[in-house]
């Protein structure tokens, strides 16, 4: 692992231990640039809503069980 990808992921830890799930799993389809979150496994989305900037919220029986982030690389590059 290079060491600029493990300074990334150190800054991400007091954000992930913020969220109230202890299990998320991810993964990034870089063609179309989507980060998927998942909060639950196996997850069956029953419902979603789409955020003012472009945040998909997945739920089932109106718990969060993931998010999924169009344009992720865009938004969280560093200026």
């Amino acid at each position: 692992m290079a060491l600029n990808t493990l300074e990334e992921a150190k800054k991400m830890v007091s954000h992930l231990l913020n969220i109230p799930s202890k299990r998320m799993w991810s993964s990034y389809d870089e063609g179309a640039d989507v980060l998927y979150l998942n909060f639950k496994k196996p997850a069956h989305a029953d419902d979603s809503k789409m955020t003012a900037d472009d945040i998909i919220v997945r739920y089932e029986k109106g718990e969060i069980i993931g998010i999924t982030i169009l344009n992720a690389s865009k938004r969280f590059k560093e200026s």
